[in-house]
Formats: C-alpha cells, sequence, structure tokens
C-alpha cells in the first residue's frame, strides 16, 4: 500500500482529530468552562470525525484478513457515524450526559483505540512508523 490522496486526506483528518479532541473535551471539563472553546473545537472535532469515517469507506487493504477489502478495523465506520448522531441526538434532547460521555468514548475508542491499530507494524502507517522512520520492521 503506499500514499494515496485519499489515504492522506484520512491520516490528516485523523491526526486533526486526535490533537483537536482533547481541547473540546477539556474545555467544559475545566474548573473555568470555556463554552464558544468547547463548540469550536467541537465541532471542528466531528467534521474532522465525519472526513476520517467516510474516507475510511474508501480504503481498502486486501493483504489483511478482510471481507471485499474491508478489514476488522473498518466496523469503527459505521460506530463512529452512528455514535456522533447519538452524541447530538443526546444533545438536542437536552441529555447533557449521554452527550459527554458518548463523545468521551468516540474520542477514546475511535482516534486512541483505533490509532494505536493503525501502528500495528503491518499496517501502513505502523511500516512508516516502526520501519522506514525508525528502521525497526
Amino acid at each position: 500500500m503506499q500514499l494515496t490522496p485519499l489515504i492522506a486526506v484520512h491520516m490528516s483528518a485523523a491526526i486533526g482529530a486526535i490533537l483537536t479532541g482533547p481541547i473540546a473535551l477539556w474545555a467544559r471539563k475545566s474548573a473555568s468552562q470555556h463554552p464558544k472553546l468547547h463548540r469550536a473545537f467541537g465541532y471542528a472535532w466531528v467534521t474532522l470525525m465525519v472526513v476520517t469515517a467516510v474516507s475510511a469507506m474508501f480504503i481498502r487493504d486486501r493483504s489483511l484478513p478482510n471481507i471485499g477489502g474491508y478489514t476488522p478495523i473498518h466496523i469503527l465506520v459505521p460506530v463512529t457515524l452512528f455514535g456522533l448522531f447519538g452524541a447530538f441526538w443526546f444533545l438536542a434532547h437536552g441529555n447533557v450526559n449521554g452527550h459527554r460521555k458518548t463523545m468521551q468514548n468516540l474520542y477514546f475508542g475511535a482516534c486512541i483505540v483505533a490509532g494505536a491499530f493503525t501502528l500495528l507494524p503491518r499496517r501502513y502507517l505502523g511500516q512508516l512508523v516502526w520501519g522506514q522512520w525508525l528502521g525497526l520492521v
């Protein structure tokens, strides 16, 4: 697999979401809350997550165990989109706690856990990090 424009968009959006998410979460959780900062970074994070999820649908890897080019990590696409929809549904119905928990779980699962899986040695980013950059693979 090589770095295509699609993978570059996906990777850029994912890295942006990993960096943007903590600011959105912190802005509402800190002692002095910052609702405008929370909303701005929250919308940016959601946009980056949608771009990441949608672009992932078009990335196929036939070198790993797959069904039609879709590997097990692709299950995060509908989970992410459903979670984002659910978080805003909670918010529209006044359930701030449900919104908060859903967004925290999405950040952890879709950014941190999925990000860790992308660093496995047989995955594209893992090969870049462990092989080309660090010379370990």
